[in-house]
């Protein structure tokens, strides 16, 4: 069980980050071209948004089934273990956060321009967060 939601959990993570870069991309497009929010601009932001939240629901389960949730204190001096255990974990969650508000903020807005504003500049802060403690030596 543990090996499947690893590997599911891996493979899911190109999905979320693709799906999270067209958010990001699509809604800079949009504003720097002062078009207007659509149906599909929304949709695109919540495929977004729906793909880094499984992600995070899938990442939190690996978390307690492994063994890397209940590392000790002392192994903390490990680069390896202390990123793949506190900070993509942490990180990753202030991340989606990030993605979240972006969400919320998008929703409450009037203006075109500032529903892509909301998300360009939250999912964008999310994903570079995100980017950032990703185990690479694990993907690669």
């Amino acid at each position: 069980m543990y090996e499947f939601i690893q590997k599911f959990h891996s493979g899911w993570a190109y999905l979320a980050l693709l799906l999270l870069v067209i958010a990001v991309v699509n809604s800079f497009i949009g504003k720097n071209s002062k078009k207007e929010f659509t149906p599909k601009d929304r949709k695109i932001a919540l495929f977004g948004l729906i793909g880094t939240h499984t992600q995070l629901l899938v990442g939190l389960i690996l978390y307690f089934v492994s063994q890397l949730g209940f590392a000790s204190l002392g192994q903390m001096k490990d680069a390896s273990l202390r990123l793949t255990s506190l900070e993509h974990p942490l990180i990753n969650i202030i991340a989606i956060v990030f993605i979240t508000i972006g969400w919320s903020k998008h929703k409450k807005a009037d203006s075109s321009e500032s529903k892509f504003k909301s998300i360009a500049v939250f999912y964008g802060i999310g994903l570079l967060l995100i980017l950032s403690r990703l185990p690479w030596s694990l993907w690669f």
